[in-house]
């Protein structure tokens, strides 16, 4: 059962919701997450300029704001294609592609991602092992509860409520290390580079919960750092989701005030902890 209308932007998803003590089989809704890549024609062919994640939809809409917060425009009269067949890619036509290409500040958001959420997922997988959990089975209680012991490592956000978080912890709950920054990129890269210093990768047997949403790169991130459970405050993207189950890693999303979604690897959770025994005993609808 689609749990929403249909939508370019929404789509379903199956999870295991955990309330009360008790879990539950349900429809959940997700953000629909997929690269969008940018490509100048130079009079013969297509140069990549860009890729970008993105919710589809309004996308020339959104290549025309970027291009304008980057300075490219620049008077020059410029048109965008977009080819049905292949969605997630933006032609530019302008008459100085050269000039174009030159001053472009290029951004790309996801590491050598293709232009579908697959292929991404695809060209990730060969970059990461598969994730390493001998530490036993996870108490639902406990994956509850470690949003707030990230909580209590964030003083710039006690200070100013506007960074994300990202923290590292044992299978037992224990916080190891936290960084924060205005980006929730941002956080996870510096809590993979200290780990990285220390020659912890691959991080086998940890858990990385963050205060923000779970988007792809989040859940890219981990997976390449060899984290096997990723626990966010936050909603998951659809290709998050999807990255998640290709890999092997569990996503917990929606942690907060006793309660959390998993949307792939639910195996590693002591579903027998709660009040209702094993996952699919209880369903409901969205």
């Amino acid at each position: 059962m689609t749990p929403r209308p249909s939508s370019p932007a929404v789509t379903g998803a199956r999870v295991l919701a955990y309330a009360g003590g008790q879990i539950t089989e349900r429809d959940d809704a997700v953000a629909v997450e997929e690269p969008l890549e940018l490509r100048v024609w130079d009079g013969e062919k297509s140069i990549p300029l860009a890729v970008t994640m993105r919710t589809p939809g309004h996308d020339l809409d959104l290549v025309r704001g970027w291009l304008h917060a980057e300075g490219l425009l620049d008077g020059d009269p410029v048109s965008l294609g977009q080819d049905p067949d292949t969605p997630n890619v933006v032609t530019l036509h302008a008459p100085n592609p050269q000039r174009l290409l030159a001053s472009a500040r290029v951004g790309v958001t996801t590491s050598a991602c293709g232009v579908c959420g697959s292929g991404s997922v695809e060209r990730l997988a060969v970059r990461v092992c598969p994730p390493v959990w001998t530490a036993g089975l996870l108490s639902p209680a406990l994956l509850a509860g470690l949003p707030g012991r990230l909580r209590t490592a964030q003083p710039a956000y006690d200070a100013t409520g506007g960074l994300h978080a990202a923290g590292l912890l044992t299978p037992a709950g224990e916080l190891l290390a936290a960084f924060e920054d205005v980006g929730r990129h941002n956080a996870v890269d510096k809590l993979v580079g200290w780990a990285l210093g220390r020659g912890l990768l691959p991080l086998g047997d940890h858990l990385l919960v963050t205060s923000s949403r779970a988007g792809f790169e989040v859940v890219q991130k981990a997976a390449l750092a060899g984290v096997p459970v990723v626990v966010t405050v936050g909603a998951p993207s659809s290709l998050a989701v999807e990255t998640a189950a290709a890999l092997g890693l569990t996503l917990v999303g929606f942690a907060r005030e006793g309660r959390f979604n998993v949307y792939a690897g639910a195996e590693r959770l002591a579903w027998e902890d709660t009040a209702g025994g094993g996952p699919g005993l209880s369903s409901t609808g969205s």
